[in-house]
């Protein structure tokens, strides 16, 4: 049996708040939870938006953050993502596409395949001819999990919605009946359904949570909810997986007013 830990969205900065929001205490928080409740899972993944505006800064100590983890951490990239960044500060498996950070997790009775949907200069994402051809090489016989960072459909949240990934059909065409089930970043809030037969789910952030769609909001009066964030515990069990959703704080912690 596989058991992995999955997180997302920690937009982690190396000083300052979001809002009134310490990143750096949530990611503390749920790095020590796990550490003690589950240092037996096998790796932890972290579906990107990883840092905030300071590249440099924020890769520096987001790494020295990652290395009190006492199980190996697989990082994905997100809109708020640097690339070189990302390469100059963390750890990523060999095999690693040379130009996208995106890999493959081999294990006894499973493949774990890590994306990069990150578009240069927005916050939608994009997965291109290059990322099609490596997703299609690596998809074989065994049961197959896909960690990404944007979602290749609608979730029924209209700002989020506007900000998916492109052309998320041709991507969803691609994966039709070879992949078991799709683990999803960027949305903040805890979602699940089917796509063309595909089990998917979304997690709260590690940060802040984008509140419900009703009532109505757009980007322009987004307020956080006031909501605790949580992280995933996956278990990969003969072809069959279990998630549980896992709260690790309060929402006061890393509240600073």
């Amino acid at each position: 049996m596989a058991k992995i830990i999955w997180m997302t969205d920690p937009h982690f900065q190396n000083e300052g708040l979001i809002g009134d929001l310490n990143p750096r205490s949530r990611l503390k928080a749920a790095i020590a939870h796990m550490n003690t409740h589950h240092a037996d899972a096998d790796f932890l993944v972290l579906t990107g938006d990883l840092v905030g505006d300071d590249i440099e800064g924020d890769y520096r100590l987001l790494a020295t953050y990652l290395a009190e983890s006492k199980i190996p951490v697989y990082p994905l990239v997100g809109n708020n993502d640097d690339r070189a960044g990302f390469r100059a500060h963390l750890t990523l498996p060999d095999g690693t596409m040379d130009e996208f950070i995106q890999y493959k997790i081999a294990m006894p009775d499973a493949t774990i395949l890590c994306l990069d949907t990150h578009m240069v200069g927005s916050h939608a994402g994009e997965f291109c001819a290059a990322r099609q051809e490596w997703l299609a090489a690596h998809l074989g016989d065994t049961p197959t999990y896909v960690f990404m960072h944007h979602p290749p459909m609608d979730l029924h949240l209209p700002p989020q919605d506007e900000i998916k990934l492109a052309d998320g059909d041709a991507f969803l065409n691609l994966i039709a009946g070879r992949v078991d089930h799709l683990f999803i970043g960027h949305v903040h809030r805890p979602t699940c359904g089917t796509i063309r037969g595909i089990p998917f789910a979304t997690l709260r952030a590690l940060s802040f949570q984008a509140p419900p769609p009703q009532p109505p909001w757009d980007w322009s009066s987004f307020v956080p909810a006031k909501e605790a964030p949580h992280y995933g515990v996956l278990y990969i069990e003969n072809g069959n997986a279990t998630l549980q959703h896992t709260d690790f704080c309060t929402y006061e912690t890393g509240i600073e007013r």
